[in-house]
Order: structure tokens, then sequence, then C-alpha cells
């Protein structure tokens, strides 16, 4: 590990809004915010320029960043301190460790922004939007909570579509190209480092906003992969994702 980065793993642990798996923050959250204002999750959310960014637009919530990689929390809690944003907080743990953070229903919306596409078919388990993840994102949601997609990945936007359509999700809002019409919601707006940097080499940004109404029936995977020509041989060992 390079020097900088042991430098901010070791910064954030006398960050005060930076918590590393904290288990007995699980429906006491309230009590860390000092308020009982909704929570938004941003998920795999590097260095946290869109919890920041919504915190800034939405001062009556609060929002917290949740990614594995410290050295990038750091950014983003280091921000959030020096601009006195309350309602903004970093949490350091594995994505699919969620229903140990927060009671169901604790959370009333989640951003997805820009996460690694994992574009290979055999790895389609370790996309954010994979219904495994999509079961647990129900669990701490409120209900009607959504979820938020923005992606430069049309590979991960399409694939987002096809599960919205088999399991039934109702889906908000769908925009293939937002910033094609020239104006976008504030929301939109916010910009993360990596899309900046159009690693998909597409020019565009797509946009999904969907809720997870009702059960997604785990027989329905299996005709997920063969969507996507996904073999048993194909699929790599389930771990806990590192996004």
């Amino acid at each position: 590990m390079g020097q900088k980065k042991l430098i901010r793993f070791e910064a954030i642990k006398g960050f005060e809004n930076v918590l590393e798996y904290p288990k007995e923050m699980k429906g006491k959250w309230h009590t860390f915010f000092k308020n009982d204002h909704p929570i938004t999750l941003e998920l795999a959310c590097g260095k946290g320029e869109y919890s920041v960014g919504l915190g800034r637009l939405y001062p009556e919530r609060n929002f917290i960043g949740i990614d594995l990689k410290g050295n990038r929390i750091w950014r983003g809690a280091k921000t959030a301190l020096e601009e006195g944003l309350n309602n903004v907080a970093f949490l350091r743990s594995h994505i699919d460790k969620l229903a140990d953070y927060f009671e169901p229903g604790e959370v009333a919306e989640i951003w997805i922004t820009f996460p690694d596409p994992q574009l290979r078919n055999s790895r389609m388990k370790k996309r954010l939007t994979f219904p495994r993840f999509l079961r647990l994102y129900r669990q701490v949601l409120q209900p009607g909570g959504p979820v938020n997609l923005k992606t430069d990945s049309p590979d991960l936007y399409g694939f987002t579509k096809a599960v919205i359509g088999l399991y039934d999700l109702e889906l908000l809002a769908d925009d293939d190209n937002i910033y094609a019409k020239g104006e976008v919601s504030p929301e939109l707006a916010i910009k993360t480092h990596y899309e900046g940097l159009d690693i998909a080499g597409s020019n565009r940004v797509h946009y999904l906003r969907f809720r997870i109404n009702g059960d997604l029936p785990p027989e329905k995977d299996q005709q997920l992969k063969e969507m996507f020509a996904v073999t048993e041989d194909d699929e790599t060992p389930e771990t806990d994702t590192e996004d």
C-alpha cells in the first residue's frame, strides 16, 4: 500500500464523520446525526462526491456514503468536515453487510453512482443491481424507498433495465443520455471523479430510478443468467463485494 494511502487510512480514524464496521449504530443513526431526518445511502461512494453534493442540496436530509476503500472515503469526509456538513457521514464496510448497520425501514433512498459495471457476464453477481443486492436493499429501505442508478456503462444500464422488467420492479425514471437535453436536475448534475474519466468511452450518462415494491423470486435468477448466457462454468465464487 502506498504511503499516501496509509496516511489517509490513519487520518480517517480520527474523523468524527467516518465509521468503520459500526454494528452498534443499527437502529440508532438518529443519535449520530442528532435528528430524525430521512437517511440516503450512496453505495460504492468512492470519493464521496454524491454524498457531499446531496448534503449541500438538502440540509434537511442525512447522507451516508459507503465504500470499503478508506483512502477514497478520506476525500469526501475531509470536504464534509471542512464545509461543516453535519448531515454527511461515511461508513467503511462491504456493501453486502448493510443489514448489519441498518434496521428494516431505516433508509429512505439509495444512490448507486458510477459503480464498477463488472462487464464480464460471469461476474454479474457482483453488479450492484443484481437481485441478491436488491433483496438486501429492500431489507433496509422504507416502503416505497427508491433506488437510483447513474452510470456511463451501457452494459450495466441495459442489465439493470432487464432486471427491472424481469422482476416486475416499478420503473420511475429512465434516461439513456441525461445531458442530451442540455439541462438536468441539480441531483443529476453532481459529477463524480469517475464520471469525468468517461471510462466507458460512450460520452453519455444513463440514469434509472426504480422501487422494489415486492419480493424478487429466486427462481427468476436462473432465467436472468440465461438471458445473459451465463453458465455454471462461467460463474465466479460469490464473495463480499469491495466496490
